[in-house]
């Protein structure tokens, strides 16, 4: 009976966890689709979170405090977008900057919010879970059952053969971004409003990096995403009893280790994985 209730346990932590993990690697996966890598993924998480939680703590609306956190995520996207495919600016170091300043900033603001209460929060399992999981059936009749997905490809893959025929590419990779940071924002807000109901600094644990190396190992398919999001959400619970056995160090450098062994698969054999053939590359207008 110890046996099965521990296994239980574990679902269940790990299904709560991995619903954050989840929504934040359809956005990004959405987003490299159209050929731009946001490595800002937990700084949009953790300014989400924090967002959330000082919206709900005033207005005692988690809901609010939600819809808020989706807001910001998808406004420090469009910085992101904005250097990246207006400027033309590297992605990767764009992406580096936003978590950084997303890091940075979450924790000067938070300062005064930690140890505070809140009075009321969203479920561990709620309608964002099963939300979750409709979204990741539609984005995959979206990318292979509909015009749009087949612009938001052909973006990620032929850029230039897309602008011959009239796409707006930079349009649709702006729209790609901000929605890869709405998504990011609204699972940093089910982290402080749901999943440990208070604001911590850094409390995102380094989850925006596991959420980069998801999208890559699930090759871009949302549905793989989900079985990738639930393995992630189990390994991360599970990672609290192991400190008996491994050093709380190395679990800590879990996140980063994967998401390098992820670029470098890209980096070395993009074709091989599905990756968008442009991924990481800007385009400028009428360039073949």
């Amino acid at each position: 009976m110890e046996e099965g209730n521990w296994i239980l346990a574990t679902v269940i932590r790990a299904v709560a966890l991995g619903t954050p993990i989840l929504w934040g690697t359809l956005g990004e996966i959405t987003a490299e689709r159209s050929g731009v890598i946001n490595l800002g993924v937990e700084g949009m998480m953790i300014l989400g979170a924090l967002a959330a939680f000082v919206v709900a703590h005033l207005t005692g609306q988690p809901t609010a405090g939600l819809v808020v956190a989706a807001a910001v995520g998808g406004a420090a996207a469009l910085l992101h977008a904005f250097i990246s495919i207006t400027l033309r600016a590297n992605q990767y170091v764009s992406g580096l900057a936003l978590t950084m300043f997303g890091l940075g900033l979450a924790g000067l603001l938070g300062r005064g919010w930690e140890g505070r209460p809140l009075l009321d929060t969203l479920p561990e399992i709620s309608a964002l879970t099963y939300a979750g999981l409709g979204v990741a059936v539609a984005l995959w009749v979206v990318f292979y059952h509909t015009r749009w997905g087949i612009v938001l490809r052909s973006v990620g893959e032929m850029p230039a053969a897309a602008d011959a025929l009239g796409v707006n590419v930079a349009l649709v990779r702006y729209l790609a971004v901000a929605f890869g940071g709405v998504m990011a924002g609204a699972a940093g807000a089910f982290l402080s409003l749901a999943y440990r109901p208070a604001w911590t600094e850094g409390m995102t644990a380094g989850m925006g990096w596991i959420v980069i190396a998801i999208a890559i190992f699930a090759a871009w398919d949302p549905l793989r995403a989900v079985a990738g999001a639930l393995l992630f959400g189990a390994l991360f619970h599970l990672s609290f009893r192991l400190q008996a056995w491994v050093a709380p160090e190395l679990l800590k450098m879990m996140p980063f280790a994967f998401t390098i062994l992820a670029l470098a698969a890209t980096a070395g054999g993009r074709r091989g994985l599905g990756a968008p053939e442009a991924l990481g590359t800007p385009y400028v207008t009428g360039e073949r």
